[in-house]
């Protein structure tokens, strides 16, 4: 059953699977028994896990202890599991390497233990950090880490879903290859969430991206809301049918923001106010990361846009 999930099936297991930037390549494949501290930074489903688990099991071939810090986030995890494994030497000698996962969740003491633990052990012990929030993580842990940001490149994406594609034998018709383009775009950079996405568009053995239309469709009544200045109907509609799009404000914000861009499509606004509705939806979207309640956060962002456009 685990290998039907792609998003299993195909997880990197070396460096070469990787979708990586040049740079990030060239040096991770230089990396030897002596490393630094590293923290990956970038939104989730890049890979920031994957990269750390692929450093330690395919190139340093080192003594690890992996933990979830979104789920072990205080300082009892740093004072127990963390000091008892980093303060005695490896089995072969080598260096030995703690993985803390999503280490932006971990509380501020969790942390300014950490900064000690780092600093104690550093003869036996190295760590790699990943986090979607580079502002969540006390500045004299990032001064103690290589910092890395994973985003890939788009064409690396695109290139990686289709050797997915090719390798499950996924016929693809010339009709649907723009909105396979367009899918990717619209979940990148997250790359998980656009395998998984596109693996429910390919359930009978060939491409069909049906869900497409309904999605313009939710951004074309979105815009017609908007110009009609019908905000609470609008919102209503949307927390009806948060089904159409599973409750993803933020990919929702980034369809509207694309239905903007596309000229051919939004004709009746000028463009120097459609480019400040783009850059206003840009905005919200940044702080999509940090809001307690996405809803509100949309609603308040098609608020904004409204007065702009209407």
């Amino acid at each position: 059953m685990l290998n039907s999930i792609w998003t299993e099936k195909y997880r990197p297991k070396t460096l070469n699977e990787m979708v990586l930037s040049p740079d990030n390549r060239n040096y991770f494949s230089s990396l030897k028994g002596e490393v630094p501290n590293l923290l990956f930074i970038g939104t989730p489903g890049i890979g920031k896990t994957t990269i750390a688990k692929v450093i330690v099991q395919d190139i340093l071939k080192c003594q690890y202890l992996y933990i979830n810090a979104s789920d072990e986030n205080g300082i009892d995890t740093i004072r127990n599991k963390v000091n008892n494994f980093s303060q005695t030497k490896s089995f072969d000698g080598n260096i030995k390497i703690v993985i803390l996962d999503e280490c932006d969740g971990i509380t501020i003491d969790g942390q300014r233990a950490l900064r000690n633990t780092m600093e104690e052990y550093s003869a036996y012990t190295r760590f790699i950090l990943t986090a979607n929030y580079k502002h969540k993580i006390i500045p004299p842990i990032q001064s103690r880490a290589q910092c890395f940001d994973l985003n890939p490149g788009i064409s690396d994406v695109v290139t990686r879903i289709g050797y997915i594609l090719k390798c499950e034998n996924i016929d693809i018709p010339n009709t649907e290859k723009l909105n396979l383009v367009k899918v990717i775009k619209e979940n990148f950079p997250d790359i998980r969430k656009t395998i998984n996405v596109i693996q429910k568009y390919c359930i009978t053995g060939v491409l069909a991206i049906k869900e497409n239309a309904d999605r313009n469709g939710i951004t074309n009544k979105i815009h017609k809301f908007i110009k009609e200045n019908k905000l609470i109907e609008m919102r209503k509609y949307l927390i009806e049918n948060e089904l159409e799009f599973q409750g993803d404000y933020n990919s929702l914000l980034k369809s509207y923001l694309n239905f903007l861009y596309e000229a051919d499509i939004v004709s009746d606004i000028k463009e120097n106010k459609k480019r400040e509705a783009i850059l206003t939806i840009a905005e919200y979207l940044y702080r999509d990361a940090m809001v307690l309640d996405k809803e509100i956060n949309a609603f308040a962002c098609f608020l904004t846009v409204s007065k702009i456009i209407s």
